[in-house]
């Protein structure tokens, strides 16, 4: 029995001696970790960061997260390289001991590889609106307005404005061909509201129209004079028309409306139509085409 009992009790020493010996093994490991960013101190997402053992020649891999923030547990104790890379840059190598048990830091950082702009997450996706609307899917960029790219990339204030800019002008757009609706049946039910009788019904639909034209008129031209300009860009093609027929729509906008509220009074008032006030349809006349030109000229390459 007591040779038994001997054989029993060494047995449990030694299982429990060997699960000890695991679970030191275990707390034994290190984990590093750290954030990897670049020159501006912009952390980087989606970098390959490799540890190597200098001791074994072992290497381990992990990759930054959307933080910039890679980790990479089960380490043994021991002299380590920490290396960074990304495509565009240079690698990024530093040196760290790891002792038993420890979680340590390292941190690195990539600077542009020579001859590289530094290198930058891409912007949305958005349509492409050099200086105003037009049909392209093609998101612009600085480089669109005559920036290079090291320029373009590294200035994200920059690229704000102009993402700013490209969303105005979107709206610009939409409400001007919203605006033609009904400027067109305006110009349409003035051909019958020239009756001497007050209050009839094509008049009044026709001031009524006149009347919601100049409203979406002064939304779309908020949206244009409010974009944020981008220094140091030239005009020039579609754009220049598109902006030098602002000077005809613009003051028509402004005078038609004038105009006809003194033909109004007098059809009113059961006179004809004089002075001043007969220009009223032609200035109406002169003030669509310069507004249907001006969209054209951004709405369809030529």
């Amino acid at each position: 029995m007591t040779a038994k009992v001997s054989k029993i009790v060494f047995g449990v020493v030694l299982i429990f001696g060997l699960a000890t010996s695991s679970m030191r093994a275990q707390d034994a490991t290190a984990t590093l970790s750290g954030t990897v960013t670049d020159s501006s101190g912009t952390k980087m997402p989606n970098v390959k960061v490799t540890v190597k053992n200098l001791d074994t020649g072992q290497t381990a891999e992990a990759q930054t997260d959307s933080a910039g923030v890679y980790s990479v547990p089960n380490l043994a104790a021991a002299d380590y390289e920490v290396s960074a890379s990304l495509e565009g840059t240079g690698a990024s190598t530093v040196k760290v001991t790891l002792s038993a048990g420890a979680s340590q830091s390292a941190n690195l950082i990539l600077n542009p590889a020579p001859g590289q702009p530094p290198p930058a997450n891409p912007p949305p996706p958005a349509e492409n609106l050099p200086s105003a609307p037009s049909s392209s899917k093609t998101a612009p960029s600085l480089e669109d307005l005559g920036f290079s790219p090291a320029e373009s990339q590294a200035n994200a204030k920059q690229q704000a404005l102009l993402d700013k800019r490209t969303h105005m002008l979107k709206i610009h757009q939409r409400v001007g061909l919203i605006t033609t609706i009904p400027m067109i049946a305006s110009v349409v039910t003035s051909l019958n509201a020239g009756g001497r009788s007050e209050g009839t019904a094509s008049r009044d639909l026709h001031v009524a129209l006149g009347a919601l034209t100049g409203d979406l008129y002064g939304i779309t031209a908020y949206y244009a004079i409010r974009a944020p300009k981008i220094a140091g860009t030239e005009t020039r093609g579609p754009i220049r028309f598109h902006k030098a027929m602002a000077w005809i729509h613009g003051p028509g906008m402004i005078l038609t409306p004038i105009l006809g509220a003194m033909a109004f009074s007098q059809k009113n008032n059961g006179e004809r139509v004089h002075g001043i006030a007969a220009a009223h349809g032609p200035v109406a006349i002169v003030t669509a085409g310069a507004f249907g030109a001006a969209l054209l000229s951004v709405s369809m390459k030529f």
